[in-house]
């Protein structure tokens, strides 16, 4: 039989609070009584030496934290790996295997892209050692313990803190066995890893408890809905509540009885109705969501009305619908202010509003949007410019970033996004060091109002909390054909603020050209022309025989119109022969008075890059093998033929994330930090010492 009432899980019994009065009396009177200034001497001995304790385990690590620290100076090695002097002939000799995983489940390929990279089949393994693969891992993006994690699932801000769900698989570091890990932050950046949420324990989700949304209803309630896939292979949704919602880290969850409640619809493959996202509500009073589905090679957003979250009524037609685009997956539908530098609950609409009809595609393994007008009443949503329409128009990322998902932060008024990192090495490589993919640096998101035509994703303001020290270049000259050195030490933790000036004069004068350019074919930053390209040399090493170009390429096109383009090239980003080498990047719009400018955050084995505050941003995976450690060094560049380049920089090294594995313990006292027990205990029991022994 159903839950009657499945939202409201019911009340445990209210806990007596325990106090027990201090005794009274006087002091003995065979016992000296104590003199001010002693007590006093004392009480600020014992607050001096907790302050001490307290700075220390609040920069250092204990037995329950990770600090992902000091990587820069020598390597982590893994006990599991060979180091390059011992590879044996075998391992030398070893072939890369063509695989692929969950296509046959029925979900996006999940292997590498190495294959559709140019990389073949029979390819030689790299032999990776101890050091260069512990290097890869990152120091303050978020990525489990071990093993493989794909897409964002249901992240939400519940009394206090931010919550993180992602697909996991709890065996291995490859796709497969696929259930939630979840993980809690204060700030999104430093973590508590949690208990796996929901796992794949039910016929209905006993092949993949898959992708799925959150929604906070108005009595502060939580509902999830995700995708399962049954004893059959067959795609339903299900529904989900925390068993205890006054528990703010929402450890435990139960999965509805009568689960599941929406099967695919007729005409809809069993294979091809995934990815329920969060619900808005309607002036009717209804819950509405969209789940991607496709029909032929249209993709499709199918919507549903609900009361309840158990009952649906499908409406006619589409949100939406796109010739050739595939299967749309991990779709996302939200508001945006026209006016406002605020973010927008999911539910809200109006004249200053426009809607993001986002989708990840099956075929291609990119996330697309595009902006557009909701008509609540059709329940239709129609796109500003169909020439840029979901799917065949601009993309989030023009890197590495799939599955992406937002949600509405009530606690700051922003629109926060999330997406997921993969690799771009070989299976073989991340099973050595026994993890692969990770989380992009969460983004805020909002309606660039300047070009009234895109997005703009910037990273959230709480990683400013890591950067360490400051180093500044004012106006440095970089001419045609040149490198120039950028002394900012170790080069592997960065936060990079740039803006580049060309010369006008030689712009002006530059002679028109009608080059069609395209980041992915031009040939990378060897490549030159006559303005540009232009930029940084990122994870280089002082030989310039590894480094990864992130650049812009300038172009006067006929008429005197100038386009800018912003790219990242990887074809020497490392010697190894198993990892992906393309270049990947896209116009950006560039309004008049504007200068060229760019944030790049550098993390070990990612590089995320934004251009024009976040108009075009480009995530890139990279696996040096010389570049790694101290040995990795940051270059402005010029390859231009006609002009120099003016640049102005500052740089921050990135202090390492704090993540704390899951213990209980940890779990009970998440709420106190060091600093919290020094305030709330030691202060006043040493106030208490004082009054009692001077009363």
């Amino acid at each position: 039989m159903a839950d009657t009432r499945p939202l409201l899980p019911s009340d445990p019994d209210a806990l007596p609070t325990a106090y027990t009065p201090l005794p009274g009396g006087s002091s003995s009177p065979e016992i000296r009584r104590i003199h001010v200034k002693e007590v006093l001497a004392m009480f600020a001995g014992v607050v001096m030496v907790s302050l001490l304790v307290v700075i220390i385990g609040n920069t250092g690590q204990d037995g329950n934290v990770y600090h992902r620290n000091n990587r820069r100076d020598k390597p982590m090695l893994l006990a599991a790996s060979p180091n390059k002097e011992t590879a044996t002939k075998a391992e030398k000799a070893e072939k890369l295997q063509a695989v692929t995983r969950g296509m046959a489940a029925g979900v996006s390929e999940k292997s590498s892209r190495l294959y559709s990279s140019g990389v073949g089949a029979g390819t030689p393994v790299y032999p990776w050692n101890n050091s260069m693969l512990s290097w890869q891992r990152t120091a303050f993006h978020f990525q489990p313990e071990k093993n493989w994690m794909n897409d964002p699932n249901g992240p939400l801000f519940y009394k206090g803190w931010y919550h993180f769900f992602y697909q996991y698989n709890p065996k291995g570091a490859v796709w497969g066995n696929i259930v939630w890990g979840h993980a809690v932050s204060r700030d999104l950046i430093h973590w508590l890893h949690l208990p796996l949420a929901m796992v794949a324990d039910q016929w209905y989700d006993i092949n993949g408890v898959w992708t799925g949304s959150a929604t906070i209803l108005p009595n502060d309630q939580i509902v999830m809905l995700y995708t399962g896939s049954t004893n059959e292979s067959v795609q339903v949704q299900c529904l989900a509540y925390p068993a205890d919602h006054k528990d703010p880290l929402l450890t435990k969850w139960v999965k509805y009885s009568g689960n599941p409640v929406l099967v695919p619809p007729p005409g809809i493959g069993v294979k091809d109705f995934r990815d329920p996202t969060t619900a808005w509500y309607t002036t009717e009073g209804k819950w509405r969501i969209t789940i991607g589905s496709k029909v032929n090679k249209t993709g499709i957003s199918l919507v549903y009305d609900t009361k309840d979250f158990i009952k649906y009524e499908q409406l006619d037609g589409v949100l939406h619908a796109v010739p050739g685009t595939g299967m749309w997956e991990c779709i996302d539908f939200y508001p945006v202010s026209k006016t406002s530098d605020k973010g927008l609950d999911t539910s809200q609409n109006g004249a200053d509003v426009k809607h993001v009809m986002k989708t990840s595609l099956d075929d291609d393994r990119n996330d697309y949007y595009a902006l557009g007008s909701y008509n609540e009443k059709t329940g239709k949503w129609v796109p500003d410019d169909q020439k840029i329409d979901v799917g065949i128009g601009i993309r989030y990322d023009y890197g590495k970033f799939y599955a992406s998902k937002t949600f509405y932060d009530q606690n700051k008024q922003r629109r926060v996004l999330w997406g997921w990192i993969g690799e771009s090495d070989s299976e073989n490589a991340d099973v050595k060091k026994g993890w692969a993919s990770l989380q992009g640096i969460p983004r805020t998101v909002l309606f660039d109002q300047n070009t009234g035509s895109n997005l703009l994703q910037w990273p959230v303001e709480e990683i400013e909390k890591l950067r360490l020290n400051k180093k500044n270049f004012d106006k440095v000259q970089v001419k045609a054909g040149s490198v120039v050195p950028l002394d900012v030490g170790t080069a592997t933790q960065l936060d990079i603020v740039a803006e580049f000036e060309l010369d006008q004069k030689v712009v002006e004068s530059a002679a028109e050209s009608n080059e069609e350019f395209s980041c992915q074919t031009s040939g990378g930053a060897a490549k030159r022309g006559a303005l540009g390209p232009f930029g940084l040399l990122v994870l280089a090493d002082d030989s310039l025989s590894e480094r990864t170009p992130v650049y812009f390429y300038v172009v006067k096109g006929s008429g005197g119109t100038v386009n800018t383009y912003f790219c990242a090239d990887q074809t020497r980003s490392s010697v190894a022969t198993d990892v992906v080498k393309q270049v990947s990047g896209s116009y950006v719009p560039v309004l008049k008075g504007e200068k060229l400018s760019v944030r790049i955050l550098v993390d070990h084995s990612i590089i995320e890059s934004f251009a024009q505050g976040g108009r075009t941003t480009i995530t890139t995976r990279v696996y040096p093998t010389q570049a790694i450690y101290g040995a990795a060094r940051l270059f402005l560049f010029n390859n231009a033929t006609d002009t120099s380049v003016t640049a102005s920089l500052q740089i921050w090294q990135m202090n390492s994330a704090f993540v704390r594995p899951f213990s209980p313990d940890a779990a009970s006292h998440a709420s106190f930090t060091p600093v919290t027990v020094f305030i709330k205990f030691i202060v006043p029991f040493g106030i208490f010492l004082t009054l009692y022994f001077v009363r």
